[in-house]
């Protein structure tokens, strides 16, 4: 097994840059759609993500003209059902909804059994509202009151979701000298209730903090702007030039055929319409609407591997 910091950027990078290239078969044989389309999530039930795959499932199948099944595979930050669908039929009825993080990340970090590039990359719909949060019953009200109870009370601890999630907040420890206890939860369904119990003093919510309203203290943003609805935290951007990979991607697996990745990606965009999914998405999780097609995604997965290499080489 790999090191978990050895994988080689140059090869990631590489992985990355092949998206650009990467070839797809150029036609489908048959008309699709002809049967159901499995819509996996890696990540448990509860949290963001299953949330809106759900309503935005069925928006889908509306498009697609036929049933949109959402299975959940949860496990390694993701890594479970993104090495399920990686090895999945290239034939556009098993797709990935997921944050991007979870298909850039553990290659980059653990013995995986695939890349960025083991994807077609077809589209992100929204961009998870990631943060730094308390309650306001703390002694804390911003970051900067965080940073500076923490040095003067060592030990304080953490709901820890993900290696990667570990990663960005042990950063923030080395950078500030200051130490964190991770405490291990099973996603968002059972971080809110460590974190509104009292079990744990801060955590990284992916979202599910905006459901709760005035029940939590966001105390920064881990994407590259401030959220907007908490417009007065700062972003990790802001202070230390790093951000966590932010979109909410669909993939299928390398060498689905062209057109077939053609008419998933305007289904996406059209069922990113849809009212019930948007009444979930901009007023239930106070998510944004923002639809970024393939081609405008190479970039951005290049880089996020910028971006995640300098988090790994401040935390060896």
């Amino acid at each position: 097994m790999q090191n978990i910091f050895t994988l080689s950027r140059r090869a990631v990078i590489g992985a990355v840059s092949a998206l650009a290239f990467a070839a797809v078969a150029p036609q489908a044989s048959a008309e699709f759609p002809d049967k159901p389309v499995t819509l996996v999530v890696p990540y448990a039930a509860g949290g963001s993500t299953e949330t809106m795959a759900r309503v935005y499932a069925k928006a889908l199948q509306e498009q697609l003209g036929q049933p949109v099944i959402v299975s959940v595979k949860p496990g390694g930050g993701g890594a479970v059902g993104a090495t399920f669908v990686a090895k999945s039929p290239a034939d556009g009825y098993t797709i990935l909804f997921a944050v991007a993080s979870a298909l850039v990340w553990p290659p980059m970090t653990q013995d995986v059994e695939y890349k960025p590039d083991s994807f077609v990359w077809i589209a992100s719909i929204t961009e998870y509202q990631q943060a730094l949060i308390s309650t306001p019953d703390k002694p804390y009200k911003t970051y900067a009151e965080l940073i500076a109870h923490a040095k003067k009370n060592p030990g304080m601890n953490f709901a820890d979701q993900s290696a990667l999630s570990r990663a960005f907040i042990n950063y923030i420890g080395k950078k500030e000298g200051v130490s964190w206890t991770a405490i291990p939860t099973k996603g968002g369904g059972e971080m809110v209730p460590f974190l509104l119990g009292g079990k744990v003093d801060i955590a990284w919510s992916g979202g599910v903090h905006q459901r709760y309203g005035d029940k939590m203290q966001v105390l920064a943003s881990f994407n590259s702007t401030r959220l907007a609805a908490s417009p007065d935290a700062p972003s990790l951007k802001e202070i230390y030039g790093i951000s966590m990979p932010s979109h909410g991607v669909i993939v299928a697996p390398a060498g689905t055929p062209a057109d077939v990745v053609a008419k998933l990606e305007s289904a996406l965009k059209a069922a990113g319409s849809d009212k019930a999914f948007n009444d979930i998405l901009t007023n239930k999780l106070q998510f944004p609407n923002a639809f970024v097609g393939s081609e405008e995604m190479k970039p951005i997965v290049a880089d996020m591997v910028t971006g995640l290499q300098t988090v790994i080489d401040a935390t060896k």
